[in-house]
């Protein structure tokens, strides 16, 4: 198999079934539906078989693709042939396959690409609504704020001596907490919820720590805006399956 753009082509033959050519098959699959799909297309797929059509295309090259004579006669295989000497196909696995469920004795295939496997995308997220918008870029906003301060706090300190370090600590986990609040509500992570919670509560306390240095308003603003991004990330949950996800 190959990937390429978040796309993977995929295809099962015999032993003894020419590389080169099997490569090729795969590469004129990938050029194909390069072509006829644009990258919003098949980054906005959510249901099962949307592309079922591009299958005329994948029977009509595999008719072509099982007599290797004639193919291999008729076809320019030195490009190919050149890289896979460049790049050799990665072998994978049988545990990377998974052999930790029980799946053994499998055929091990060959993967032209990075030389590794790489991991499973991020879920997708439920469209982002405008509510949702303005609280990233009020947060964005905070932590702008706090990384200012951050510095004058830093000039301060090289200034005075007296002033105390635990301030500019204050103001960049601050900043830190603002911009995880930003990525909390981009892309899905494992305990998402209660991550959000959790740089919530650093919100609130980076500001108790910093009461001497803000007014009631600068305080009420960035806990508000830290309240208004915890929530908007707790509604923004995973996109759920097609009701006939499993037909």
């Amino acid at each position: 198999f190959i990937s390429s753009l978040g796309v993977s082509y995929m295809m099962l033959c015999t032993e003894n079934y020419p590389s080169v050519l099997a490569f090729c098959f795969l590469d004129e699959l990938q050029k194909e539906f390069i072509t006829t799909y644009n990258m919003m297309k098949t980054n906005t797929a959510v249901r099962p078989y949307c592309f079922i059509e591009f299958d005329n295309f994948i029977q009509r090259t595999k008719q072509r693709y099982n007599n290797t004579r004639s193919l291999s006669t008729k076809m320019n295989l030195v490009d190919m042939q050149t890289e896979i000497k460049l790049r050799p196909p990665y072998q994978v696995s049988v545990s990377e396959l998974g052999s930790a469920n029980g799946f053994t004795g499998l055929p091990v295939p060959e993967y032209r690409g990075t030389g590794k496997i790489s991991a499973a995308p991020h879920q997708r997220l439920e469209p982002v609504t405008l509510t949702g918008i303005v609280s990233f870029v009020l947060s964005l906003l905070c932590g702008a704020l706090n990384l200012i301060r951050g510095f004058h706090a830093i000039e301060s300190l090289l200034q005075n001596e007296g002033e105390d370090f635990s301030y500019v600590i204050a103001f960049f986990l601050g900043t830190a907490a603002c911009l995880y609040q930003c990525y909390l509500f981009v892309y899905y992570t494992g305990w998402r919820n209660a991550k959000s919670f959790l740089t919530f509560g650093l919100i609130c306390l980076c500001n108790m720590y910093l009461y001497e240095l803000r007014n009631l308003w600068q305080l009420f603003f960035h806990v508000t805006v830290g309240a208004f991004a915890t929530l908007q990330i707790r509604l923004r949950q995973p996109q759920g399956k097609s009701p006939d996800y499993n037909v």
